[in-house]
């Protein structure tokens, strides 16, 4: 019962924030007011919580099963909504409407904190200061001279505060005095050129410093194969992966930690686009192969991908990102998913005209225009899709 009741109240609410209802002639005006009535609304609640107070007593073995009876039961909802028929052409699922003979669908990620909970530099940084405490005990003559442990970590944590400080002071130096009135890419693209010149720069700081020397390729794919990637990410991909090209594009300093972290997955179709370490007899020297270091980058490696591909077929692009970074390929994709929270994403998109419309609430307005056949997705719109987690993604674009 409390799941659905859940559902019916999330439904509810939904709905009746999208639908006119004072149309009268609508066919669920009052299904819908039913469900969304404050009524319901303290129902569903008051149902959860005496399951929550008859769960106190329960083990923790006990508490995993009713957990999975929820799920199963949200899950069997949920179908139950899924198994009426539609008789009209419908977004949703976007790979519903691919005809693999007329057209190419094409997923675009980013990587560090689109796809990862933690940023990759992190974890890089982590692993030179934890290898060259071991190190510091015994140094062959046939390693690569390194810092101490204590001087690396202080000169990570001062990499790390000096580009904070000069990536804030940076974004704020491009930002428009006040909010333009209309989208114009190449004003955008323009203002993260300087921002493109500051990344470059601070990469070159971490190369002269030496902290990325030393590091052993081995430690490297170890730490790949267990970093945590975001709830959902790595299910989305390996069903992605059997009917779409998909590309991950990332600032990254190390291709080899990308490629090890979809491992654990199977995930070996992504096609990695990254920066490299260089190594002597697997050892980082400390000098990184630049590829991928800025937005201007990402965005020409977007296009030269596209630019490779067959004129047979139409492209259908999807590019999924959270940061300044990904702006430009998020504009320039068909359509442009914003995952997370990022403030200054969001910050500089709007005071450059990029609106962003939640998934949901603008797949309905899609649905609308498309029923009355005049909608089709296209870059450069100035849209800019938000979710909060890659279940959205993966329901818009493969279904439940």
């Amino acid at each position: 019962m409390t799941p659905c009741m859940r559902l019916y109240a999330f439904l509810g609410i939904e709905f009746k924030a999208l639908l006119d209802l004072h149309e009268g002639s609508h066919p669920y005006r009052k299904w819908i007011e039913s469900y969304s009535s404050e009524s319901f609304q303290a129902s569903a609640v008051q149902t959860e919580d005496l399951l929550d107070k008859l769960s106190v007593s329960l083990t923790g073995e006990e508490l995993d099963i009713i957990e999975k009876l929820y799920h199963q039961a949200m899950k069997l909802e949920i179908e139950f909504f899924s198994a009426q028929p539609v008789v009209q052409p419908t977004v949703v699922p976007l790979i519903k409407e691919h005809n693999p003979t007329e057209d190419r669908v094409i997923i675009f990620s980013d990587f560090d904190l689109t796809c990862t909970v933690v940023d990759s530099s992190a974890i890089l940084a982590e692993i030179a200061i934890v290898t060259a405490q071991k190190s510091d005990q015994s140094q062959s003559e046939n390693e690569l001279a390194r810092m101490s442990s204590t001087d690396l970590r202080n000169t990570w944590d001062l990499l790390s505060q000096q580009y904070t400080e000069e990536y804030e002071q940076c974004i704020e130096s491009i930002m428009p005095s006040k909010k333009v009135d209309e989208f114009k890419y190449g004003h955008l693209h323009k203002a993260l050129e300087q921002l493109s010149d500051f990344e470059k720069s601070a990469n070159n700081s971490v190369v002269e410093s030496g902290v990325l020397k030393g590091l052993n390729l081995e430690d490297i794919k170890r730490a790949g194969e267990r970093l945590i990637l975001q709830d959902g990410c790595t299910a989305f991909f390996q069903k992605i992966v059997k009917t779409a090209n998909v590309h991950v594009l990332s600032y990254c300093w190390c291709g080899d930690l990308i490629r090890s972290a979809f491992s654990s997955g199977d995930l070996h179709e992504l096609n990695i686009h990254a920066n490299e370490f260089t190594y002597k007899e697997s050892i980082s020297t400390g000098e990184i192969v630049k590829k991928v270091e800025s937005p201007i980058d990402k965005v020409q490696a977007f296009k030269n991908i596209l630019s490779n591909c067959s004129n047979d077929r139409k492209n259908l692009t999807v590019y999924i990102g959270d940061s300044v970074g990904d702006i430009l390929c998020l504009l320039e994709a068909d359509i442009g998913i914003v995952i997370g929270s990022s403030a200054s994403l969001r910050r500089v998109g709007t005071q450059y005209g990029v609106s962003f419309v939640p998934l949901y609430p603008g797949l309905v307005k899609k649905q609308k225009e498309y029923v009355e056949g005049s909608s089709s997705w296209k870059g450069l719109s100035g849209i800019l899709y938000t979710v909060s987690s890659w279940a959205e993604i993966h329901a818009f674009i493969l279904g439940c």
